[in-house]
């Protein structure tokens, strides 16, 4: 990652700030949808988060989190905490697919979201030897 993109993401306003763009995204596909009320809602939520991790600098989990607290420790518990996470979504997504099938349904979205997740997944290995 070059440096200048390492020194934003290391930044005390890198998460507060992706707070606001992720709210203003969520906002805006509400209005689109039709729900403008649940978009400002969303966004409220993620100003809130975003306040949460501008001003919560004393908390070690919140700047592990955030971006300015990050060092090589945080950078093997964000590994295995987003491996965790990949694992635990994957065997949701697969028990929802047998799910569906089971009730006699095509077991859609779930099959598709399965098969992105296996096929990524093997793509990631693939390259990760290479580069290994």
């Amino acid at each position: 990652m070059p440096t200048n993109m390492r020194s934003l993401i290391r930044s005390r306003w890198w998460m507060p700030g992706f707070c606001l763009f992720l709210g203003a995204l969520m906002f805006t596909a509400f209005a689109i949808g039709g729900s403008p009320g649940d978009g400002a809602a969303s966004f409220a939520v993620m100003a809130v988060m975003g306040a949460v991790f501008l001003f919560g600098r004393r908390s070690e989990t919140l700047q592990g989190l955030g971006g300015p607290g990050r060092d090589e420790r945080w950078e093997k518990i964000d590994v295995h905490a987003t491996a965790l996470s990949g694992l635990v979504t994957i065997l949701f997504v697969l028990g929802a697919w047998l799910y569906e099938i089971a009730n006699g349904h095509d077991g859609s979205p779930y099959g598709r979201i399965a098969a992105v997740a296996g096929v990524s997944y093997i793509i990631a290995v693939v390259a990760l030897r290479r580069v290994s």
